[in-house]
């Protein structure tokens, strides 16, 4: 999501409303028997993660300021050549992403695509190829070299691509730096006690990419809606991917000694890492389940209004992502609630069906809601 290109009054608008609280407070049931418990929706306050502090840089900061001191000088060809390859990535391992972003303007996507190839760099740096050479040292060194291309001195072609993004965009620094230790979290933790600290896990690895895109896709001119709510609407999107990356891999998760399962929700349900490690489907499992899936469809919910109120341009790769990822949600309903043995897929033919219809929510009226 790029810098927004609002009014004036709805620059003074946005001002007035920052000082909103960004956080969610709602509550779901997840089944809906009494003698089984609630689950909290409410993750860690985004006052604590200094959410609003990110969206003011990012909206308030001039465009001559955030340039300021960054200024490196690329040979137009090298500069081609590096955003062509992170398309080349974004289009191989992103496909249903990559097609949404066709429609936006060439400058946003190829800060989409330079963003989206670091974001898989650093995921990588955990659960890559190389990922048995993983060190804090190595994340270091990595935070070292964002620090440098976010100053202009990037390692190579890749990090080039988004150091030009960053001189056209008032990307802040944080979210990135807020991923790396995301990427630090899963080096030390295997087990999250309760939901609060794996919303804080999700806000890491997958939040942070809703923060470092709203400013690239742009708000759309004719919002009516503050800053604050479209950008929580984005990190509800980030989080209920990452909650239904969390669900449709329990079983691939479990082969690594890895639960990324709040410890205290299980045992209100009577299951805890054995029945996880055990790959049986129980009854219990599937009453669990079918509040950990609603969960996920609650931020997905919550994400729908924001992504209407981007630019125009911008809406059909979020739209794209929600719907597929809502579908992924589906899938294990259909296999029964087993994501111990069996991993919820959506076919190619199914993701390129979701396209026309991800197409036409993008450019439904703002405040068109689908559930």
């Amino acid at each position: 999501m790029s810098s927004a290109v609002c009014t004036v009054g709805s620059v003074i608008n946005n001002a007035r409303n920052l000082n909103r609280e960004f956080t969610i407070t709602a509550r779901v049931v997840a089944p809906k028997r009494p003698t089984l418990p609630e689950l909290s929706l409410k993750g860690i306050p985004h006052t604590d993660l200094h959410v609003r502090e990110i969206v003011q840089r990012q909206l308030y900061t001039r465009h001559s300021d955030h340039n300021l001191c960054r200024k490196p000088e690329f040979n137009p060809e090298f500069l081609e050549d590096a955003y062509d390859r992170c398309r080349d990535i974004c289009a191989e391992y992103a496909k249903t992403f990559y097609l949404g972003t066709r429609l936006m303007t060439e400058e946003r996507q190829k800060a989409v695509w330079a963003i989206y190839v670091w974001c898989r760099r650093t995921d990588e740096l955990v659960d890559g190829p190389n990922a048995t050479h993983m060190s804090a040292t190595v994340l270091d060194r990595w935070e070292e070299r964002l620090e440098d291309l976010f100053n202009g001195r990037p390692f190579d072609m890749l990090d080039a691509a988004l150091t030009d993004t960053v001189q056209k965009f008032p990307l802040d620094i944080k979210p990135f730096r807020d991923m790396i230790e995301g990427m630090r979290m899963d080096t030390k933790k295997s087990r999250y006690e309760n939901y609060q600290e794996l919303y804080l896990y999700c806000y890491y690895v997958a939040g942070t990419v809703a923060l470092m895109t709203v400013p690239v896709m742009g708000i759309s001119p004719e919002s009516s809606s503050h800053a604050s709510s479209i950008y929580n609407s984005a990190l509800s999107l980030g989080i209920g991917n990452q909650l239904t990356n969390i669900l449709r891999d329990v079983g691939e998760d479990a082969l690594r000694g890895r639960v990324y399962l709040p410890q205290d929700e299980l045992a209100q349900y009577g299951l805890c890492d054995d029945d996880v490690y055990s790959r049986r489907v129980t009854d219990n499992w599937r009453e669990f389940m079918k509040g950990q899936i609603n969960r996920a469809r609650f931020y997905f919910n919550q994400a729908e209004e924001g992504a209407s109120k981007l630019d125009k341009d911008s809406r059909w790769p979020v739209w794209s992502s929600l719907l597929l990822y809502r579908t992924i949600l589906d899938a294990i309903e259909e296999n029964d609630y087993d994501n111990l043995t069996k991993r919820a897929y959506v076919g190619r033919t199914k993701k390129l069906l979701m396209l026309p219809l991800s197409y036409t929510r993008s450019v439904s009226m703002p405040g068109f809601a689908f559930h």
